[in-house]
């Protein structure tokens, strides 16, 4: 039960930071700090919950990346759809927070949807914005199964690593889709968009950022999977 609530905690940090970030300074592209700001808020959180639950659950608090543990054989299924409930449930606890934060305090949200994942940079195309989030997603996870290999050499840095690979495919990602590659992340503030705001223009398109992240993540399990055979 410990991991399960970590992951809870860890997503609902994740979601509360990240996309409250965004609410506030905003993702246009003409503003490049909101950019950075944004992804490194989103890296930030991993390298801290890495050191803070990373030693109860592994912090994942992602379903993708708990999906390439499962297809490396880090967890078993029972596992993997626990952490997944818990996950989405501490994103959506995350936006609850957001939203009584920002209607509280009548506080501007600069992305207009609690931070929610969006095709907008991608001109409304499902398709390149599903090639987007399979592509960061790989990336991500690739680099996550690479630094958490038991035949890697990575001493304490590899929350840093994990959390500095984030920001760098939200770098990317932010003006394309608001990078999501962690379907939690999208579902909550998207549900809560739909509550406090009446808006369902993100669970109109969250499927992609479901299926996106989830196929990317396969696809780098199975890759790192046939490139560390035999490796010694």
């Amino acid at each position: 039960m410990r991991k399960y609530i970590a992951e809870f905690i860890g997503t609902l940090v994740l979601v509360t930071l990240g996309c409250g970030t965004a609410m506030l300074v905003g993702c246009d592209a003409a503003n490049g700090g909101g950019y950075i700001l944004t992804a490194l808020a989103f890296g930030l959180v991993i390298v801290a919950m890495a050191y803070s639950v990373g030693n109860i659950s592994g912090c994942h608090i992602n379903p993708a990346v708990s999906l390439g543990v499962l297809i490396s054989g880090g967890m078993d299924i029972k596992d993997f759809c626990l952490y997944c409930v818990a996950q989405i449930l501490g994103a959506f606890a995350g936006s609850g927070i957001l939203a009584l934060i920002f209607n509280l305090g009548g506080v501007e949200d600069k992305t207009g949807g609690m931070g929610t994942n969006g095709l907008a940079g991608v001109n409304g195309n499902y398709g390149a914005g599903l090639i987007v989030e399979i592509v960061l997603t790989f990336i991500f996870v690739f680099a996550i199964l690479g630094v958490t290999s038991k035949k890697g050499n990575h001493g304490s840095f590899g929350g840093l690593v994990i959390g500095l690979t984030l920001v760098l495919v939200h770098i990317f990602g932010i003006g394309l889709t608001g990078t999501s590659v962690n379907p939690a992340r999208s579902i909550g503030p998207a549900i809560m968009n739909a509550i406090v705001n009446g808006s369902s223009d993100a669970l109109v398109c969250v499927w992609v950022f479901i299926v996106g992240p989830l196929v990317g993540a396969a696809l780098a399990a199975l890759c790192y999977k046939f490139l560390e055979k035999d490796v010694k």
